[in-house]
């Protein structure tokens, strides 16, 4: 591409080096399709080093520094496009102040820290017409085409019941991701919307959850090995939880990180006539394991490869930036994740919690409507979100 995106990256942390290996990766390849104006990060020498990185993806011109997104977009006119990896209880307010600026937005999962935070992103792009992505890049794995793919053919009949089932231990400290008001929750959030988001990828529109949510161990260590210098959290550690889907189907999601010993790990659809694990192995009744991935690899066309893996990269994360940047030159784009689909993971991550609130099923229309909010409450008084008027179906 000639003419590329011209971006901004906001937020230099941990996730976007992620993001960076991915651009490098696109460089590599040839199919790099943005170019970077500028790096922004309340730590001035994070954005330093991200911009040093850019540069080498661009013949050396490195991006401006800043250390405010409004000094930023007030200064940088022509940033097109703004890629946010910043820390969860502030997607809303880079999301929002780049959206209003008549910027496009990218935001690495999860899509805001609250449904109501979600709500002003959404609200933010339809008011400005701009693109909103979410960066959720777990089903763009080839591993998962090739489940979807099989799916699709039939391949165990009728999806019946999802396993996902992941039992271990994690006693290191995770920084912000340990406080609540910064993370949104543990890894029912953090990980859980990729879950969710496959959940919903491989099964359809999922409308109920029922769920028990705990913190057996409401603290991490500094020495692990010795469980010693505890550092309190208030986030969860333990997830059990039922979502049932429109199309007959169940999830049975068990997510718990405070299980010492013998770590267990089983990702699973069971159908009709056999089950697919999430490495695309079939097996049908009666018969031994089979590898999908080879059959679908040959039901690609060449215009599926060349818009699922550009220039033959396959890293997810590199295709799901390349794909939002090619959908703001190419209207024959557009981002598979994008922000009302960003928005409905979330809601099944906090139909989990919210559930455990209140100890019931909820209904996913009423979270994605912001109509049962108790446990987020605390938070979007914080946040000062609280009283976030907001009708989904209404807006999309």
């Amino acid at each position: 591409m000639a003419d590329k995106v011209r971006v901004a990256l906001v937020g230099c942390g941990g996730i976007s080096g992620a993001h960076m290996n991915a651009y490098s990766n696109l460089a590599k390849a040839g199919v790099l399709n943005v170019e970077f104006v500028a790096t922004c990060d309340v730590r001035e020498e994070s954005a330093e080093t991200r911009a040093n990185e850019a540069a080498k993806l661009q013949d050396g011109r490195k991006p401006n520094v800043y250390t405010d997104i409004t000094e930023m977009l007030d200064k940088e006119p022509d940033i097109e496009a703004v890629d946010i990896c910043a820390l969860h209880r502030v997607h809303h307010d880079l999301a929002v102040a780049a959206l209003d600026a008549g910027k496009h937005v990218i935001i690495e999962k999860p899509l805001g820290v609250t449904m109501k935070a979600c709500a002003l992103i959404l609200e933010a792009a339809r008011r400005n017409d701009r693109i909103l992505a979410t960066a959720e890049n777990y089903r763009r794995a080839p591993n998962q085409r090739a489940v979807k793919w099989a799916l699709e053919q039939g391949l165990i009949g009728a999806p019946r019941v999802l396993v996902y089932i992941d039992y271990g231990e994690s006693l290191g400290p995770w920084g912000w991701r340990d406080s609540k008001i910064n993370a949104g929750a543990g890894w029912v959030l953090d990980g859980g919307v990729h879950y969710a988001d496959m959940f919903r990828y491989h099964l359809g529109e999922a409308y109920e959850v029922y769920a028990d949510v705990r913190s057996f161990d409401p603290q991490r260590y500094q020495a692990r090995e010795e469980k010693a210098d505890p550092i309190r959290v208030t986030t969860e550690d333990s997830t059990l939880a039922i979502v049932k889907f429109e199309s007959g189907a169940v999830v049975q999601w068990s997510s718990v990180r405070a299980a010492p010993g013998k770590g267990f790990n089983q990702h699973l659809i069971y159908g009709e006539e056999g089950s697919l694990d999430y490495g695309g192995n079939l097996t049908l009744r009666g018969k031994d394991a089979i590898d999908v991935k080879p059959d679908y690899e040959k039901a690609l066309s060449d215009d599926d490869r060349a818009r699922l893996y550009p220039g033959g990269v396959t890293d997810s994360i590199a295709t799901e930036l390349w794909e939002f940047a090619q959908s703001i030159r190419d209207d024959s784009y557009y981002p598979e994740t994008d922000g009302v689909e960003g928005m409905k993971a979330m809601a099944i991550c906090m139909g989990v919690l919210e559930s455990a609130w209140i100890n019931a099923p909820v209904n996913l229309r009423q979270i994605e409507a912001c109509r049962i909010t108790g446990y987020q409450d605390d938070m979007d008084r914080e946040l000062g979100v609280l009283d976030t008027k907001w009708n989904v179906w209404a807006t999309f």
